[in-house]
């Protein structure tokens, strides 16, 4: 009898947790053959790309290629992008891939399950904004934040010439939410730490940032109390916040903000997520307007309980009818949860309900302060926390990741030898 095959697509924060789960669990006794797809060859923690953008962390050093990572935890890894699927004989189809010539390396695939998760994430949502989509970046995968770490090294080394024309170094960023919050801080960090290496014009008054929300306020998805605090620090680094702004269009200039217009050298769009537009009307399987695939509190899908859904991409109730968020610790819960499901199904148990548990938002503001709230209703309301504690409840939010990957003593290395890197290189990647 052949043994069930377990395909996960996605290797994000829950889709990497849930197939190294997977493999030490069934995958090291043979008792099913557990498969990893993903588009790339390597993962990094999402809520790091900020950092990756503007160069204080290093992706080289902090990525996990998946081919090594499924070898030590007994599943299988495929790169490829998935662009179909086919229900009836269940199976996943994979785009050619080709290499940096555009010449095909392999043939299009099908890739076959007995049990699939779709753990695909998200990607920006421009909402069809003109000019957004030519000249904005986004922060969706480290490909783009490397490709904004470049044009940002080149923007530095253009205005630390005597010969460049303009003052400042205007930076636009789109969107108020934890990442643009978190990006206009790490910025200012990254322009301090720049003059210790030659960049001795990059002052502090030369970097004009600019956050952009078409929203009232802030981090909107955040207690109001803590968006305030995020909003003061923002503030006092000099940061431009313009709340209840709507950026009408996009030019190579800069940003059209109804009538007046926003120069800007760079410009970053972060206003909103979506599921990828492959997902619409995947297979007859249902979604929501932002090509959420939708799942029962199960986590299956509402039309084939062979297929469940995690992370951003699915759409998932809650009882206040709202939907749960698309933050890493929700990823990390429903892949737990999905874990637990997958193996009752395996032993032929019932399946049981996800319950999303809210423990909290922390918003880093780089090396400049730590806000946000712990527990959430958990104990009947959040619980602010600020500073020292807070930056270390955040930079546990990472380990805990990284203990779901690797397990304690290797995260205690790895944390070790990060520090050791702190000391013998550069603070920056500075290429």
């Amino acid at each position: 009898m052949a043994i069930p095959r377990i395909l996960v697509i996605g290797g994000g924060a829950g889709g990497l947790e849930l197939a190294t789960s997977l493999g030490n669990k069934l995958g090291k006794s043979g008792r099913a053959a557990v498969t990893l797809v993903d588009r790339n060859p390597t993962h990094i923690w999402k809520p790091l790309l900020h950092e990756v953008a503007t160069g204080t962390l290093d992706v080289d050093i902090d990525q996990i290629t998946y081919r090594a990572h499924a070898s030590a935890h007994h599943f299988e890894f495929q790169l490829g992008t998935m662009t179909g699927l086919d229900r009836d004989q269940r199976q996943v189809i994979l785009a050619p891939l080709t290499d940096e010539q555009g010449e095909e390396v392999l043939a299009e695939r099908r890739v076959g399950y007995d049990y699939l998760v779709l753990a695909i994430g998200s990607i920006s949502n421009h909402f069809n904004t003109p000019g957004i989509a030519e000249h904005c970046i986004f922060l969706d995968s480290p490909a783009q934040a490397n490709r904004f770490q470049r044009r940002l090294l080149e923007a530095y080394i253009k205005l630390n010439s005597p010969q460049h024309p303009k003052e400042n170094l205007n930076i636009a960023i789109v969107g108020a939410g934890a990442t643009g919050v978190e990006l206009s801080a790490e910025l200012h960090h990254a322009a301090r730490e720049l003059n210790q290496y030659g960049f001795n014009e990059m002052k502090r008054d030369r970097l004009k940032i600019t956050v952009v929300e078409a929203g009232p306020r802030i981090l909107p998805a955040l207690p109001e109390r803590i968006a305030a605090a995020a909003h003061q620090e923002l503030v006092k680094l000099g940061v431009d916040v313009r709340v209840a702004t709507k950026v009408t269009a996009a030019t190579e200039d800069g940003l059209q903000l109804g009538d007046e217009f926003l120069p800007a050298e760079l410009m970053v769009w972060a206003a909103g997520i979506k599921a990828p537009d492959f997902l619409k009307d995947l297979a007859g399987l249902e979604n929501n307007r932002l090509n959420q695939l939708l799942v029962l509190p199960t986590l299956q899908t509402t039309r084939d309980s062979q297929i469940y859904v995690i992370g951003d991409a699915a759409g998932c109730p809650l009882p206040d009818n709202k939907w749960v968020p698309p933050r890493a610790q929700s990823a990390h819960q429903m892949a737990s949860h999905v874990l637990k499901n997958l193996m009752a199904a395996l032993n032929g148990k019932p399946q049981t309900d996800y319950q999303y548990k809210d423990h909290g938002s922390l918003i880093s503001l780089s090396r400049f302060g730590t806000v946000g709230s712990l527990m959430g209703n958990l104990v009947g309301g959040a619980m602010m926390i600020e500073g020292r504690i807070a930056r270390m409840a955040y930079i546990s939010l990472y380990r805990m990741h990284q203990v779901a990957l690797h397990g304690w003593l290797r995260t205690i290395a790895i944390s070790v030898i990060g520090r050791i890197n702190k000391i013998i290189r550069p603070r920056l990647k500075l290429h």
